[in-house]
């Protein structure tokens, strides 16, 4: 039996949801990773910067695109070294100027992803997949990269049917 990981970056707190900012007791991202989980089973692993983004979101998104500009590499509060003993890595994160925060570059960097299947999971409020997928290929070296979905992030909580169909049907 295939054995799976669930990379993820997500945002609690101040989010921007449907046209509006929002307080969010769990980020979207986290909540489609753990429907990922519940749907295929896989240890879950949290990308969490070692000094934390803004609590406003509009300072945030600006933190976000300097590091994109600058292809910046946050430090991360914990690092996952190996990955040798699973099959598919489900990476998953919000889509901040067009594709994973940054913070999410810092780990897949590190890890040795021959013979692997990658799936990518954004969660959006318009933006859909972006250039993610094309960044996780060029990043995830020896990878085989499955098709990625992309969430709508204010729909997140009622998209489980959508996001567990997907993950089964991808690792099969």
């Amino acid at each position: 039996m295939a054995k799976n990981l669930i990379i993820y970056y997500s945002r609690k707190g101040e989010n921007y949801v449907n046209g509006s900012l929002k307080m969010l007791e769990k980020g979207n991202t986290e909540t489609a990773a753990e429907f990922i989980q519940k749907a295929v089973g896989g240890d879950m692993f949290e990308v969490e910067t070692l000094t934390p983004y803004s609590e406003s979101y509009n300072t945030c998104i600006e933190q976000a695109k300097r590091e994109l500009n600058e292809n910046a590499r946050p430090a991360l509060k914990e690092y996952l070294s190996d990955i040798s003993q699973y099959d598919n890595i489900f990476v998953c994160g919000p889509c901040w100027w067009g594709t994973f925060p940054m913070a999410v570059f810092s780990q897949l960097e590190r890890l040795d992803f021959a013979g692997k299947k990658v799936l990518p999971l954004m969660t959006h409020e318009g933006s859909g997949m972006g250039v993610s997928e094309h960044d996780i290929k060029n990043i995830c070296k020896g990878a085989r990269l499955g098709k990625g979905i992309a969430v709508h992030g204010a729909d997140a909580a009622r998209s489980e049917k959508i996001i567990a169909d997907w993950a089964k049907n991808e690792i099969k």
